[in-house]
């Protein structure tokens, strides 16, 4: 059996039913490319509007054209971002394949899109679990949990990796992945391609049978 067969119908769709990403209109993506190193560099209540709207070389008064408020803006950028990492992450993913060939899989996708995006992977880091996110980007951030837990829970039925809480194996995979990114960073350490692979296959024994 592989994963695609063994998941829930919910987290099979995720892979089908990807949100569109917001801000179609150049003017709208030109704001939020603006507030991406903002909300980085500052958190959402260490930014104003007028240091959006000047960063992004448009008036005050623009922001609000495309955007209802702050919370509307920074709801538009947590899709976008993460519309983008599922995108990455599930195109043409190998459904078919075996559980270590797939968990190889989503570890590299995440470590390219964190390596070629690294103020978005740390944005969704930052505001994943705010209070000011909204219900459109709290249901898929629930859709992307489903898709963790249907691949943990479908690998645990074909005795492939460890019993237990798929909560907890999903924590020691992203520990490890967002410990090793944000750590090495502050120890000033570069971490190579061959570190993600030593990384992925310390993850990988610690999560099997």
């Amino acid at each position: 059996m592989n994963i695609h067969f063994g998941m829930s119908p919910a987290a099979r769709r995720l892979r089908l039913d990807r949100p569109a990403t917001p801000g179609r209109d150049d003017k709208a993506e030109q704001i939020l490319e603006a507030t991406l190193p903002l909300f980085v560099e500052r958190g959402f209540y260490g930014t104003s509007v007028p240091e959006i709207a000047a960063r992004a070389g448009v008036g005050a008064g623009t922001i609000y054209r495309y955007f209802d408020s702050k919370e509307a803006l920074v709801n538009a950028l947590f899709r976008k971002c993460k519309a983008a990492l599922l995108s990455r992450v599930l195109t043409d993913f190998p459904f078919h394949a075996n559980t270590r060939e797939q968990f190889a899989a989503l570890w590299q996708r995440m470590v390219d899109w964190a390596v070629a995006e690294p103020d978005a992977f740390a944005f969704l880091e930052l505001h994943a679990h705010q209070s000011y996110l909204d219900e459109e980007s709290r249901a898929l951030e629930g859709r992307i949990v489903q898709f963790g837990v249907g691949f943990i829970s479908a690998a645990q039925q074909r005795g492939e990796l460890r019993s237990g809480p798929p909560a907890v194996l999903i924590g020691i995979v992203m520990g490890a992945f967002i410990g090793l990114r944000s750590k090495s960073a502050q120890c000033g350490y570069s971490v190579t391609p061959e570190d993600w692979r030593l990384a992925q296959q310390c993850v990988w024994e610690a999560i099997r049978i």
